[in-house]
């Protein structure tokens, strides 16, 4: 138990540092800001700007169609190529990764590659 508070800790110090950072602070283009669970991942796109939600992703809807783990690399690039897709129909092309204070390896970093496959720019 005492463990798994350091580590949510240290994610979030890691989660306010990389949003302070310069290129975030200084983008005007959206951003997509992912969320890492131990069953599921979430993906959302705001607007820099205002703060407002432009549209998400997760693997907790239906529309995806996941049989079997949701929590596994497989089912976060479906929600990556989800993503990319939500952004065409948004008309958005270029956005910039708020990885929330995860580390980029495992799932964030399927979601991101499948989102960057799928047309995605970042």
């Amino acid at each position: 138990m005492k463990n798994i508070r350091i580590e949510e800790k240290r994610r979030k110090w890691r989660a306010r540092r990389s949003r302070s950072h310069k290129a975030l602070e200084r983008a005007t283009r959206p951003r997509l800001v992912i969320y890492r669970s131990a069953k599921h991942i979430y993906a959302q796109l705001t607007d820099s700007e205002s703060g407002l939600t432009l549209g998400s992703v997760s693997t907790r809807q239906k529309s995806l169609n996941l049989e079997g783990a949701t929590g596994n690399v497989d089912a976060a690039k479906k929600v990556g190529v989800a993503l990319a897709q939500l952004a065409k129909e948004k008309n958005i092309e270029e956005v910039v990764m708020n990885r929330n204070g995860f580390l980029y390896h495992g799932r964030v970093k399927a979601l991101a590659e499948a989102a960057r496959e799928a047309g995605l720019r970042f």
